[in-house]
């Protein structure tokens, strides 16, 4: 298939990207710069110059293609809601040129805007919470009658030793408030998954979902956010405190809504339907023990974390 691939030179659609190729995909990769003109260039794909904001270039790739993948968001949580609707937009101009075709439309959700204090499957859907005004699963679902073959991938918090998810939002506010911190007892859990082995879930669903399709791409099921911060602790060597009211919304900034939200996700369904398991042997605490941000380097070219060890 020649798949049309936005978001095809961010932390996830690159490895999407190299993984489709490697399956044998021509690749269709979206990007305004001259840089990410040539990353795509130097993995195997073709370059398609815009942006989610520039509906005609998405119109066009989509028009090109047999598929799309859709894993661009614009994540500046300061303006969540614009950038939502922006991503809205964006999938329906996509949507509306696959419509009648069969051709397949894989869009981008998250774990964590299902209900919070239950076990997410794939068979819940994401109710309207004003809190979070992330509308991509709704968006995507809402074209199927339009004939639109429209199927949804949630990621958990995407990590490798470079970037994981969120947790690098957690990092930049200990970095600044001089704490690593949690809410209340930090008992509430994030599910995650290795950067590694979230493509095959894309391309798996563009081969073979049917509309309507949820997949989670999720391999730990539920990590404690008090773990979490203390990793951030060990990393940065900042102290671990519990914060509760005003004083977490102080810490965490926009993103409280998220810092104090009980999301356990399950990929058992995606499994068994799509007959992918997640293969990568670090967790994300693992990840975070091991991460680049934290492993200041001596003089000697000895990370700081291995001299003390």
């Amino acid at each position: 298939m020649r798949v049309f691939v936005t978001g095809a030179t961010g932390f996830i659609g690159t490895v999407v990207v190299r993984d489709l190729i490697r399956a044998g995909h021509q690749v269709l990769g979206l990007t305004r710069s001259e840089a990410g003109a040539e990353v795509l260039a130097s993995a195997g794909a073709q370059v398609h110059r815009g942006d989610l904001e520039d509906l005609e270039s998405l119109r066009a790739g989509a028009a090109m293609s047999d598929g799309v993948i859709h894993t661009a968001f614009a994540h500046d949580f300061s303006k969540f809601k614009e950038n939502s609707q922006i991503d809205r937009r964006a999938i329906e101009a996509i949507g509306l040129v696959l419509a009648g075709s069969d051709r397949p439309l894989v869009v981008t959700s998250g774990t964590l805007l299902l209900k919070p204090g239950q076990m997410a499957t794939e068979d819940m859907a994401v109710p309207n919470d004003s809190s979070i005004p992330r509308v991509s699963e709704q968006t995507a679902l809402s074209l199927i009658p339009k004939g639109v073959r429209a199927s949804v991938v949630r990621l958990p918090q995407v990590h490798d030793r470079d970037k994981a998810g969120l947790v690098t939002y957690l990092i930049a506010a200990a970095r600044e408030k001089g704490v690593s911190a949690y809410i209340g007892e930090g008992r509430n859990r994030w599910s995650a998954v290795h950067r590694l082995d979230v493509p095959p879930v894309y391309r798996l669903a563009l081969e073979k979902a049917v509309a309507g399709a949820i997949y989670h791409a999720v391999g730990e099921e539920g990590v404690p956010l008090r773990d979490i911060a203390e990793a951030i602790g060990r990393g940065l060597k900042l102290p671990v405190v519990s914060k509760s009211g005003d004083d977490a919304t102080n810490h965490f900034g926009v993103l409280t809504v998220f810092a104090g939200r009980d999301g356990p996700a399950s990929s058992a369904l995606t499994q068994q339907r799509l007959g992918w398991r997640p293969t990568q042997p670090t967790g994300l605490i693992a990840d975070l023990d091991q991460f680049n941000e934290f492993r200041v380097r001596t003089p000697s070219g000895v990370s700081r974390a291995a001299a003390i060890r």
